[in-house]
């Protein structure tokens, strides 16, 4: 059988102007989640065809927006974009649980987003594809660095690096003893909570090399030596790792920083059972590795990694052994009055002396 890529505007019209057909499943996803050698065998294992259009997540609402919900069978907008979009425009139908094997899901990454996205008791997403921010350290020359705190550790004078942005603010808060995610919906709690990691920023000025603004600057000075440890996502590590094998992504000891991209139903899709059967067929841990090689970036499918290329698989359970898993810090919605308070927390840290 064989499979159309659709691309660009033209996408939903398409979509909507097909006859309606239960055996094809019409997927709004992102480039490299459906690989073509994966499409190859769902389709030749259940008989459904599929049809990919490729989007990324202000796209996704965008398009179901237009829609009501219509015009495809599985989308898969990350996690913080299903709970506001669904209360606000209702663009998404409730998961049936009973049609997914969840045993072959990671147990805290399922209910992890089970509990972000559920509204008015339904839920409306499970995770597929993830990645975190955390640590890079060179552990020949940063050996203690364990938690996001360490990098003010003055023994690393002008050698650790990390960006200005949420993650910091968010991890290094974390790493204090506080909750921030707790405090979302409590805007002077997550104000007093910033003000405390602002002034933890400051203090650390004198330590840090450089805030860096890019991959590949971050990247750069990890591989010169310029930085030894720094704040970043774990693929930049496990690149890092290729060239120099002392540099790798480490998970931090109050929990790296997680996203995920889930499958969820659109509201108006029509082949909910080609839908639920490419969620089962993907999640098994030997298709899963396949999407892991296409995606760059892990699924929540129970042991996959084992099925990794062999040097993957190293560097990922070097950094997330189970407990770490576990403990990542899931990225819930951000409320938009945050995004102010943070700001302005950064643009101190920055304007510092």
């Amino acid at each position: 059988m064989t499979h159309k890529l659709y691309l660009g505007a033209t996408a939903i019209a398409l979509a909507l102007a097909a006859p309606a057909n239960a055996d094809t499943l019409r997927l709004l996803t992102w480039g490299g989640y459906a690989p073509d050698a994966v499409i190859d065998l769902f389709e030749a294992e259940t008989g459904h065809t599929v049809e990919v259009t490729l989007s990324n997540n202000e796209e996704m609402i965008a398009k179901l927006r237009a829609t009501g919900g219509g015009g495809f069978d599985l989308a898969q907008p990350s996690q913080d974009r299903i709970a506001g979009p669904q209360q606000e425009f209702g663009i998404y139908k409730p998961i049936d649980l009973s049609k997914v094997d969840t045993s072959l899901f990671i147990a805290s990454m399922l209910e992890a987003t089970k509990a972000n996205t559920t509204v008015d008791g339904e839920i409306y997403g499970l995770p597929n594809i993830w990645g975190t921010s955390g640590l890079i350290v060179n552990s020949a020359q940063a050996p203690d660095v364990k938690d996001y705190t360490d990098l003010c550790d003055e023994s690393l004078m002008g050698k650790v690096s990390y960006r200005l942005k949420r993650p910091t603010l968010i991890g290094f808060a974390f790493a204090m003893g506080m909750d921030p995610f707790a405090a979302y919906d409590d805007e002077a709690a997550y104000k007093d909570i910033l003000d405390k990691v602002e002034a933890k920023l400051i203090e650390c000025k004198p330590v840090v090399k450089a805030y860096w603004g890019g991959g590949d600057e971050l990247l750069n000075l990890m591989r010169s030596g310029e930085a030894v440890a720094s704040m970043a996502w774990d693929t930049g590590g496990w690149k890092l790792n290729n060239d120099n094998p002392d540099i790798n992504f480490v998970a931090p000891a109050s929990g790296a920083l997680g996203w995920v991209d889930t499958f969820v139903l659109p509201a108006q899709g029509r082949a909910d059972d080609a839908a639920y059967a490419w969620i089962n067929f993907v999640m098994k841990p030997e298709i899963a590795a396949m999407v892991t090689e296409a995606a760059g970036n892990f699924t929540a499918s129970l042991g996959a990694d084992e099925f990794a290329d062999e040097k993957l698989k190293a560097q990922y359970q070097s950094s997330f052994p189970a407990e770490a898993i576990d403990n990542i810090r899931w990225y819930p919605p951000v409320p938009a009055n945050l995004e102010r308070i943070e700001g302005e927390a950064l643009d101190r840290v920055q304007a510092a002396k």
